[in-house]
């Protein structure tokens, strides 16, 4: 089997003028750049106002390995072999920071033959979204570095500050720092850091937008912080949120790019999973969804992590409801969950005891796919389980996963084969979806706005995560009752956990049962729109690997890119 980058390679692309047109869009409403990217203006959004809204089908997974479950090639491979049955789609995607892509993970352009292209340009730079969100987050950290320095007329506490800096690298060495070093003209000494771009405040800004004006609104209520006496310093105090919004215009329009099938792809915005809501930009949905009959979109990490917060935060945005969600799953992944194999992040799989048929250990690994079923089916949304089948997959284990996830509630529990076959391998993934949208829907939200802040949060961790119940520290405790006074309370959670477990403790696979959830912090993004409770330790800067994957990326004799995947 060819590489990833081979494949896309030596794919032939339609130039992007032809898959815009093949989805109704006008050349005006298109910014090219090249010959295989284009950017899309929003007001296509007022020129199809009364056009019927597409079925909107989330991709989620069960709790992931380190090594991911193949949510983006099953999401690129849905959206092929519903075009292979004659539906009109658009997929919808995050873009990819080059954090991971130069780390462990590497691309984010699905793989195989369920790839979105061209894969070296939207994995390296692609448009210039993500350098954009860091010049607007850094302008606004010089110009409150400058306010401190020109005299602090604000009255800020310089050990209450909630900003950090951003670069598109993992680069561990920025995680703490001091600035303003070697005297009075270089500013004033604070201890600081940095964070990796997409962890941004910004980002999670501009996926959530839904035009321009709400753009500049939000950037302005971004609070940076606070005075000595405790009131909130906002990036529109600070003079910033124009500047900020006018860098911020290109990167707002989505990117539309293609599939290996020359099916079309809203690519744009990324941020983290883990600390905002992980998700594609709210215009990108509102857009597709008036283009086309389907869109299929994809939320970041389990059905716990991303669908929850897409449910709860980014459709009280969009308007949108979903559909119908899609949880994959791999026999790999359920082994571990079952206590069969260690996957670590770097490290290759012990292929030996992977091969190796162990119903036992898929079965008592199923109990966190049957958790994720429950996740989706609690937003009164029908659930399809998909098995990401792998060569050492036995028919034995795929039954038994299928038998535990219609038992769960699922509609329907099949396999792909997208990464081998494209578009063919999903046909009957994209029947049982098309059937699932069908379904009795009762989309709802997990919790109201107007209640506390805790009963919200309380509501996630013991509804979606399985949790006793929570435990609050007292800083934790302090911010609460800060952010009740501050009127903060009316707004959405964004739970900050860990993505490697259904519990805060990363090391605990499975299904949990009997824990509660600590919250040490609670944090505002105003801006964007939702408070983040702090599950332990977030890590918003990674760190390369000892053996990065930048270190195979290269040119070879012609001049081509080697090694990204």
């Amino acid at each position: 089997m060819k590489s990833d980058l081979q494949i896309a390679q030596e794919a032939i692309l339609k130039p992007i003028t032809e898959i815009a047109e093949s989805i109704g869009i006008k050349e005006e409403e298109i910014d090219l750049y090249g010959k295989y990217k284009a950017k899309v203006s929003p007001d296509i959004l007022k020129r199809l106002p009364d056009r019927p809204q597409a079925k909107y089908i989330v991709v989620t997974a069960i709790t992931p390995t380190p090594l991911g479950e193949g949510k983006t090639v099953t999401s690129i491979g849905l959206g092929q072999g519903l075009a292979k049955i004659g539906k009109k789609v658009i997929n919808t995607l995050r873009e990819p920071s080059m954090g991971p892509v130069f780390g462990i993970k590497g691309g984010a352009a699905g793989g195989g033959y369920a790839q979105v292209v061209p894969m070296e340009d939207l994995n390296l730079h692609f448009t210039g979204d993500i350098h954009a969100v860091g010049v607007a987050n850094n302008l606004l950290c010089a110009m409150l570095d400058t306010h401190l320095q020109k005299g602090n007329q604000l009255g800020i506490d310089i050990h209450n500050i909630n900003i950090n800096r951003v670069v598109d690298i993992s680069d561990r060495a920025l995680r703490q720092i001091i600035i303003g070093l070697g005297g009075k003209a270089n500013g004033i000494p604070r201890e600081t850091g940095y964070d990796i771009t997409v962890a941004s405040e910004v980002m999670a800004i501009l996926s959530l937008a839904t035009d321009i004006f709400d753009l500049r609104a939000r950037l302005g209520r971004m609070t940076v912080a606070y005075t000595t006496d405790g009131k909130p310093v906002t990036a529109e105090d600070l003079k910033a949120a124009g500047a900020m919004t006018v860098l911020l215009k290109d990167a707002l329009k989505p990117n539309l790019i293609q599939t290996l099938e020359h099916g079309p792809c809203l690519m744009h915005c990324g941020p983290f999973a883990n600390i905002a809501h992980g998700n594609n930009s709210v215009l990108a949905d509102l857009i597709a969804c008036k283009l086309a009959d389907y869109v299929v979109t994809e939320s970041g990490f389990g059905a716990d992590m991303g669908f929850e917060k897409m449910c709860n935060i980014k459709c009280r945005t969009s308007g949108l409801k979903v559909d119908a969600a899609v949880v994959v799953c791999s026999i790999r992944a359920l082994k571990m969950h079952g206590g069969a194999i260690k996957v670590v992040a770097g490290k290759p799989l012990d292929q030996e005891t992977l091969a190796k048929e162990d119903l036992e250990a898929v079965a008592k690994g199923s109990e966190n796919l049957e958790k994720q079923v429950e996740n989706v089916l609690l937003h009164g949304v029908p659930a399809v389980v998909v098995i990401n089948r792998f060569t050492t997959d036995t028919p034995a284990e795929i039954e038994l996963v299928k038998e535990k996830a219609l038992a769960a509630g699922a509609t329907a529990a099949v396999t792909h084969e997208v990464w081998a076959k494209g578009g063919a391998g999903g046909i009957e993934l994209a029947q049982a979806v098309v059937e699932a949208t069908k379904k009795s829907n009762h989309f709802h939200f997990l919790y109201p706005l107007d209640i506390p802040i805790k009963e919200k949060i309380e509501a996630i961790a013991t509804k979606i995560y399985g949790a006793e119940g929570v435990d609050y520290a007292p800083l934790a405790e302090k911010k609460i009752k800060l952010f009740t006074e501050l009127g903060f309370d009316q707004l959405p959670i964004c739970m900050a956990k860990t993505h490697l477990s259904l519990s805060h403790e990363p090391s605990v696979k499975g299904r949990p049962r009997n824990f509660r959830i600590p919250i040490r912090d609670v944090r505002a993004s105003v801006g964007a729109g939702f408070l983040y409770p702090l599950l332990g330790t977030m890590m918003t800067m990674p760190g390369l690997p000892s053996v990065p994957a930048a270190m195979k990326v290269d040119i070879d004799k012609e001049g081509k890119t080697v090694g990204l995947f």
